[in-house]
């Protein structure tokens, strides 16, 4: 089986580092990745956490596509509602113009944070902020395809700075009525498994409501999973105790934590209060080269995707870029020149 595989990039801020540590690893993270073949780098967007370094992929996405040559670097994604579709528009035209063919706008609804955050974020805090996605990503599309009507009354202004260039639109999302916009949209789709591992039903949703646009013909399925590959089962399950611990506290407390040392986890997950068990909808993937093929090849046919994103959390860097690289060796990966 025949797939392409990428990175989803969450900048995990591990105990006893800086938010700037978790940066400067997503940069190096990127060159690896690049190196072993990759095909893309997404970078998440995440608000007021010690856990994610990443509010704002926009500004990490420029400094990865300077120091690789070939990977697509893009967000995984852009959390629209905050934001004016104007201003998002404006900033990805000028990564496309400044690396032609190689910027990806992954674009989500969820807000990527708590609530209070989400109304620190918004410019007019008299009262809440509208709930109209579907408006704001027409108006933005409009904007980076060249498609608002003349009588808009923002038609003046869409002139762009990276034109001709354009990053190539996806939507992200975990739920139907992300594939309901995406397959009548005709938009590329971004299925996020590793926040709800059941959702091989709503990906053929998507397909079933696709509709054929000029930009793409063919509905275009993409599954962002969690997998972590090491030499054993055993070193596997070890590392992503750092994990696990911090998704147990998340779930018991909504608490995040910096992602802890192993050493850290294995004792929390050892107190009898401490090993909750995973969210039933949370999938990882972990053990040898050849188990994590296995696990990702069965998550690509039960999605029938034609791309899978990998998201890896451990508290060394280094074993993170193992991972990858251990991966890229399974599925045999062409490496980059």
């Amino acid at each position: 089986m025949s797939l392409l595989l990428s990175v989803l990039d969450q900048s995990p801020i591990s105990e006893g580092s800086t938010g700037g540590d978790a940066l400067r690893n997503s940069i190096d993270l990127a060159q690896c990745a690049e190196s072993v073949g990759y095909r893309r780098y997404w970078v998440a967007e995440h608000h007021a956490t010690p856990m994610l370094a990443s509010p704002s992929p926009e500004a990490l996405i420029g400094p990865i596509a300077a120091l690789t040559k070939s990977i697509r670097v893009g967000s995984g994604g852009v959390m629209l509602p905050h934001y004016s579709p104007l201003k998002v528009a404006e900033t990805f035209s000028m990564l496309a113009g400044l690396f032609p063919g190689r910027i990806d706008l992954g674009i989500g609804r969820a807000a990527g944070t708590v609530p209070l955050t989400t109304f620190a974020l918004q410019r007019d805090r008299r009262q809440p902020a509208p709930d109209d996605f579907p408006e704001q990503l027409a108006e933005l599309r409009g904007y980076l395809e060249g498609t608002l009507p003349d009588q808009h009354p923002f038609a003046r202004v869409a002139k762009l700075p990276g034109e001709p260039e354009t990053p190539e639109i996806w939507l992200l999302g975990s739920s139907p009525q992300s594939a309901i916009w995406a397959g009548e949209l005709g938009l590329p789709y971004v299925f996020a498994d590793f926040i709800n591992s059941e959702g091989a039903h709503i990906a053929e949703l998507y397909r079933e409501r696709f509709t054929r646009y000029s930009r793409l013909s063919e509905p275009k399925v993409m599954v962002a999973t969690w997998a972590l590959c090491a030499a054993t089962l055993e070193e596997a399950e070890r590392l992503s105790t750092s994990s696990r611990m911090a998704l147990s506290l998340l779930r018991s407390s909504g608490k995040m934590i910096p992602v802890p040392t192993v050493e850290t986890a294995t004792r929390f997950l050892d107190e009898p209060d401490g090993a909750l068990p995973i969210v039933r909808r949370r999938r990882m993937t972990l053990g040898t080269k050849a188990m994590v093929r296995e696990g990702l090849e069965t998550i690509a046919r039960d999605y029938g995707a034609e791309e899978l994103m990998i998201v890896t959390i451990t508290h060394s860097h280094e074993a993170r870029k193992q991972s990858y690289r251990l991966i890229a060796e399974a599925f045999a990966l062409d490496a980059a020149s």
